[in-house]
């Protein structure tokens, strides 16, 4: 059966490891810090030597069945760490991983992470198989409405206390993002070690950031003020940011709006496909005034035109990945111009 993250720690907390964990989330926060909860428990269980795998489509899977069969000299026991990008193995990955769940191994344990899921997976041989022979833990992002206690839980968990009000607030400026939420409870850890935090304390507390973020990017650009948004981008290569860090926020919105600029040209009801999304009412607005500057033509561009600068990023074409970054961001300001 299926565990949830709170069933893990307990797990983890009690229990000798199982032959495979399969962690699998498409909330890039949740997957790292489950692994690394399985990485500490492996290593209080003498699991000393850890080897990784990064799974793409030509992989060659007798590796992982080599690298099991083959005695260490430096530690008896291993985990073995195989990451799959789609959460899909193909036939001879999955072929594999039944054969390695079946045939349980004292000394190595898989860890095998997941970064796309759905239930469709879970309906897949060898998943039924680690369901069955060791841990399988999908993990889902949190909706909207549950947004307040997941970060009222982070709070406690670093000590802190707020206000309900409080809670609302930083949920509003987060707008669903885990990785963003836990950056500002770290930040509130620090700035505000005890008492109580209100509303107006988070209100100061979480404004007191002058530094770039892709979130305030993405918002100016959406308000169609291309300028300020060129300079936002500049800090924040001033910073060292990278390219894909930044790309997968900004082609997430993209997506969105392309589904939304679908709906339009469809002449569905937009508000109601807004909030299927789970767009938040503050920025619902925003994304009206963004879909009113462009076709659906335009928003499929902008999505080509992102994952190239995904492939130009990763080195898989020739390029300047930053200057057509500098063109998307003008792009989703003006998206006729990208077009035109």
């Amino acid at each position: 059966m299926a565990l949830n993250p709170a069933q893990l720690q307990q797990r983890l907390a009690r229990e000798e490891l199982p032959p495979i964990v399969l962690l699998a989330s498409a909330e890039p926060l949740l997957l790292l810090e489950a692994a690394d909860a399985v990485r500490a428990c492996a290593r209080a269980q003498g699991f000393g030597e850890r080897t990784v795998f990064e799974i793409d489509d030509k992989f060659d899977w007798s590796q992982v069945l080599a690298e099991v069969a083959t005695l260490s000299l430096f530690s008896p026991r291993r985990l073995i760490e195989l990451r799959l990008p789609t959460g899909r193995p193909g036939k001879d990955g999955g072929a594999v991983l039944t054969q390695l769940a079946e045939q349980a191994h004292s000394d190595v344990v898989l860890l095998v992470q997941a970064a796309q899921w759905s239930r469709a997976h879970e309906e897949t041989a060898w998943v039924r198989t680690v369901d069955r022979s060791g841990w399988l833990v999908p993990m889902w992002p949190i909706k909207p409405h549950e947004m307040p206690r997941w970060i009222e839980q982070r709070l406690r968990a670093h000590g802190l206390r707020a206000e309900a009000a409080a809670i609302a607030l930083l949920a509003e400026r987060v707008e669903g993002n885990l990785l963003a939420a836990a950056q500002e409870v770290d930040k509130l850890a620090l700035l505000q070690p005890q008492g109580t935090i209100d509303a107006a304390t988070m209100q100061a507390l979480v404004a007191d950031s002058a530094r770039f973020d892709v979130f305030g990017l993405v918002e100016t650009a959406l308000r169609g003020d291309a300028g300020h948004a060129l300079r936002i981008l500049a800090g924040l290569r001033g910073e060292g940011a990278q390219v894909p860090a930044l790309m997968a926020w900004i082609a997430s919105q993209l997506l969105l709006l392309a589904r939304l600029a679908g709906v339009q040209a469809q002449r569905g009801n937009l508000a109601q496909a807004m909030q299927k999304a789970g767009l938040w009412q503050s920025k619902q607005q925003l994304f009206q005034q963004a879909l009113g500057r462009g076709r659906l033509a335009d928003f499929e561009q902008l999505l080509a035109t992102a994952a190239r600068i995904d492939r130009l990023a990763k080195g898989q074409e020739r390029g300047d990945a930053w200057r057509e970054l500098e063109r998307l961001v003008v792009g989703l300001a003006a998206p006729s111009r990208l077009t035109a």
